[in-house]
């Protein structure tokens, strides 16, 4: 895969949705360059909603399958974004 291809996925319930989430990045693990975890969090809170940014790695259809099963789950928004070169 020579472009940069992001997928941003949001979580609006972290302790439900992380397990399923977390299997399929785990499946996926080898197509995974970079996953960077966002939520706000301090003293006395910890957000019940977050955001995961994957840079991929490997072959395109592989990237947009994680992309596809990934929307399939119930609650979970996924963007793409791709930067071509």
């Amino acid at each position: 895969m020579e472009n940069h291809h992001i997928i941003g996925i949001h979580l609006n319930d972290r302790t439900n949705q992380a397990p399923d989430v977390q299997q399929l990045l785990t499946q996926y693990g080898c197509n995974i360059k970079t996953r960077l975890g966002l939520h706000h969090v301090d003293e006395r809170f910890c957000s019940p909603s977050g955001v995961i940014l994957l840079e991929m790695f490997g072959d395109e259809s592989t990237c947009r399958e994680l992309a596809l099963k990934l929307r399939q789950l119930g609650g979970v928004e996924i963007q793409e974004m791709e930067f071509t070169h």
